[in-house]
């Protein structure tokens, strides 16, 4: 079956820095792109960072860039994103999912979510 998995989310000050990881179970992440998403309530899910299979390469929306950061471990068969400079309008359920590229596909195998809460 397959599955991902995100861990690491929690409650967070303003400023403050939380590591989310997106774990595979039933296939490689070798080939695949992955995708972290949010949804904050009320509010639609959008899109985070995307890191492709081929390079690594990476994208960002423009309200995390140069805050978080996507990276990836093979070996590991984990994604991860460094979340740094946490804001209080960053606080959602953080979902990955997995698609053959980071756009021009739907991505698929979501994971169960992690919550992010920033305040003080």
């Amino acid at each position: 079956q397959l599955q991902l998995v995100e861990s690491g989310g929690g409650l967070v000050q303003p400023g403050g820095s939380l590591r989310l990881s997106c774990a595979a179970s039933g296939f490689t992440l070798d080939y695949i792109a992955v995708g972290w998403f949010r949804q904050a309530p009320g509010k639609e899910r959008e899109g985070v960072s995307c890191i492709r299979s081929s390079g690594g390469s990476t994208n960002y929306a423009d309200s995390v860039k140069g805050r978080f950061t996507i990276s990836r471990d093979n070996a590991k068969n984990t994604v991860y994103l460094q979340m740094n400079s946490l804001k209080p309008e960053d606080t959602a359920v953080y979902y990955c999912a997995a698609a053959p590229d980071c756009s021009g596909y739907s991505f698929g195998s979501w994971g169960q979510g992690t919550q992010v809460t920033v305040s003080s």
